[in-house]
């Protein structure tokens, strides 16, 4: 190819290429056709019948639904307030009920719901639905959280393009300290807008803001540090870590039992998954599993400072010697020539800090 501008246009190209792709891939596997895959619930009742009853939910449903039983309604309340169960069905001749918890997902109470609807249908009964751990009123959904998710997630991989690239000229110890003043910023503005803007948050907005702080800081670091390695290629590998797996199984809009094997999976360990059902279980459900999230948004933590570690010694190792100083009539221009080129070096940073925040996109 012989114009190098045409090249450099066809090269940049690629990423947002990729994005398409990879976005696409990602969301509409993980979106389009939810379905249930051992969708946990309960049928409340020791009697023979409510075994009965539920071994033949069970064999109706086959992988559909994970079905129990349990001794009381009470049983039943509690293992949808630890989101053990998606939906529980109290059996009965004149008024059965099914209990729901929609703050945990409102997909899933829907989901629930058509399961049972018409097995009281063809008793000829209504069905009674009561929600025992609903989405405060600014948030009927529940989604809300979603996308604090999604605006936090943004401004923590976005301000990896400048970290990385126009403060290339910094030291990687600086760097890191900048990522994390930077997440406490970010962070601060999630939990502005999920308390006074939104009213997302109704209590423990310093909580909120903590978890955020913990999300935001491990995708800054685990960026920076990346960023020393693969330079411009870090927005595509932020946008596939931190967006297409990231938001995808956070359990924002589906919880694992309604999407596939793989981002089910992935909802366990990921950080977007760790943040959302940490702040679900802080605001909705009496912080019951919230030291799991934390543990979880932790350990990512720590991932972002051993990549940043890795990455200054790297750094480090690679820093070219300074030039031995020569006396007489030469010195004045090494140092010009070594003036120049920091301008060269700083010119292109700036470039590439430019580029990369064109290239960096929300989603």
């Amino acid at each position: 190819m012989r114009s190098p501008a045409l090249r450099h246009v066809l090269t940049h190209l690629i990423t947002p290429l990729l994005m398409c792709l990879g976005m696409g891939l990602a969301y509409m596997g993980a979106f389009v056709t939810p379905e249930p895959h051992h969708l946990p619930v309960a049928v409340v009742g020791t009697a023979p019948g409510a075994k009965v009853f539920a071994q033949t939910v069970k064999d109706t449903a086959g992988d559909e639904l994970d079905v129990r039983t349990v001794a009381t309604r009470g049983d039943a309340v509690r293992l949808l307030e630890a989101r053990e169960v998606t939906g529980a069905y109290v059996p009965s001749a004149k008024a059965p009920e099914l209990l729901v918890a929609s703050a945990a997902s409102d997909m899933g109470a829907t989901a629930v719901e058509k399961v049972f609807t018409p097995v009281a249908a063809r008793e000829g009964v209504p069905l009674k639905i009561t929600d025992v751990a609903e989405p405060v009123a600014d948030d009927p959904t529940g989604q809300g959280l979603f996308f604090l998710l999604i605006a936090v997630s943004i401004g923590s991989y976005a301000s990896v393009a400048a970290l990385g690239a126009a403060g290339a000229g910094l030291a990687m110890r600086v760097r890191a300290l900048l990522a994390l003043g930077v997440s406490a910023v970010v962070s601060g503005i999630g939990a502005l807008l999920a308390g006074p803007v939104f009213h997302l948050a109704h209590h423990d907005l310093a909580g909120v803001w903590g978890m955020a702080w913990l999300y935001s800081a491990g995708i800054l670091l685990i960026g920076v540090g990346l960023h020393t390695f693969l330079k411009r290629w870090t927005t595509l590998t932020m946008m596939v870590l931190f967006v297409m797996l990231n938001f995808t199984s956070s359990g924002g809009l589906f919880r694992p039992e309604l999407q596939n094997g793989f981002f089910g999976a992935l909802h366990a360990f990921w950080n977007g998954a760790g943040f959302v059902e940490g702040v679900r279980a802080l605001l909705y459900f009496g912080g019951d599993g919230l030291g799991r999230t934390v543990w979880t948004l932790a350990a990512w933590l720590l991932a972002g400072l051993a990549v940043t570690a890795v990455a200054a010694v790297y750094e480090r190792t690679r820093r070219p010697l300074p030039a031995a100083t020569v006396p007489g009539a030469e010195s004045e221009p090494r140092r010009d020539s070594a003036a120049q080129t920091a301008q060269e070096a700083e010119e292109e940073a700036e470039e590439e800090a430019e580029e990369e925040a064109e290239e960096t996109v929300g989603v």
